[in-house]
């Protein structure tokens, strides 16, 4: 259950489900999902389905992976410079690395990004960086960033993730349905929000202006305040 054939077979019901970009099919084709869950459930590993990693967080379900990491390169075959804010396990960034020439990836809970760190040094991902800091401030030295995608939800993006944008680039993030509701945000999902409900959103950029879209229905966890 940990073979190349498992992969295969998990990126035929990832395309069955809609994901059509070749590259991030060949990137969760290529990304040892076994190797970033604990031994005990690696036989689960390419289930579609998130599964904890301890510490009431999770990895998450493939086919959002997948999805996300899609809908961040929004038609473009690879990104140079992409950040991501919840590093976990660090299954997203290994994804993200295969269709980014870098992947910035920020962890708040220092057990989880040791982990991960040791996970990319063993499968030489060496275009990932990673910095022990609360997320929400995003990294201001590397950016403008190409891309930034959250692996947690949250009531609103903070403004500075935002400014780290770069002009036609694009965020995108899970938030909770009343962050939505009190920023009025559009797009086919509007007006049909379940209360507590969670909400895939997409920001681009475009100069000042940030064209904004809620996207599809999600359940993460929480994104939290400071270090752990």
């Amino acid at each position: 259950m940990t073979s190349q054939a498992a992969r295969d077979r998990l990126v035929a019901r990832l395309s069955d489900k809609g994901v059509t970009s070749e590259a991030v099919l060949q990137a969760v084709a290529n990304t040892p999902r076994h190797l970033f869950v604990d031994e005990a459930l690696a036989s689960r590993a390419y289930e579609d389905t998130a599964l904890p990693i301890g510490l009431g967080q999770t990895i998450s379900q493939p086919y959002i992976v997948a999805h996300m990491t899609e809908l961040l390169l929004n038609s473009s075959p690879r990104l140079d410079k992409v950040l991501e804010v919840g590093t976990g396990s660090g299954y997203q960034a290994a994804v993200l690395s295969m269709v980014c020439d870098r992947v910035f990836s920020l962890e708040r809970i220092e057990v989880l990004l040791r982990l991960a760190r040791r996970r990319f040094h063993q499968l030489g991902m060496h275009n990932i960086f990673t910095r022990y800091t609360d997320g929400q401030q995003g990294w201001i030295a590397q950016a403008p960033f190409d891309g930034i995608i959250l692996t947690a939800a949250c009531p609103g993006i903070p403004d500075e993730l935002l400014q780290q944008l770069g002009d036609g680039a694009r965020l995108i993030a899970p938030l909770n349905a009343d962050g939505i509701e009190t920023m009025g945000l559009s797009g086919p999902l509007s007006g049909k929000l379940g209360s507590g409900g969670q909400y895939l959103v997409s920001y681009t950029r475009h100069g000042d202006k940030f064209d904004s879209e809620i996207l599809d229905a999600v359940s993460f966890v929480p994104l939290l305040d400071g270090l752990s």
